[in-house]
């Protein structure tokens, strides 16, 4: 099954690559590794989401801040898929970095980014699993409550 159907089988697409919002491009390929820029949870060129993800009011809740990186995800492999043409020369997803603007007392960070890294196994299966740092950020660009980047080996 090529990526591209696994993505309908999911019901979704890959969105327009994000417009790097700064100097940078937002993704490389350097020999058989694409390495992709920090990807926002960007929907139609908005932020659906902002804020600092915690427990208390009016923060952003770690569910959403999980929906929020699958959404990092799924931008970061429509980058990749722009640099190799499809995401059917993918053949290794090798690391996923994750940023979460967090609240000073919350350590849930790597269950934000399981949003991102769960994403990539339903997509990848075996080849989606991958070395993984979660980091807590006081903020991010534009305010998003998660960014994430990937490598991943190609053909």
């Amino acid at each position: 099954m090529s990526v591209a159907d696994r993505l309908a089988e999911l019901g979704l697409t890959l969105p327009p690559v994000a417009a790097p919002v700064a100097a940078y491009v937002p993704a490389l390929r350097h020999g058989d590794l694409v390495y992709t820029s920090g990807q926002l949870p960007l929907v139609g060129g908005a932020l659906p989401v902002t804020g600092k993800v915690g427990e208390s009011a009016g923060s952003v809740s770690p569910e959403s801040a999980k929906d929020a990186a699958r959404t990092c995800a799924l931008n970061a492999l429509a980058a990749v898929a722009a640099q190799v043409g499809s995401l059917d020369e993918v053949v290794r997803v090798v690391k996923v970095t994750g940023f979460v603007a967090s609240e000073p007392s919350f350590t849930g960070q790597p269950g934000v980014i399981n949003g991102a890294s769960e994403l990539l196994g339903e997509i990848f299966g075996d080849a989606g699993v991958h070395a993984r740092s979660a980091v807590g950020v006081a903020a991010l660009p534009m305010d998003a409550p998660v960014e994430v980047e990937i490598v991943v080996a190609v053909r």
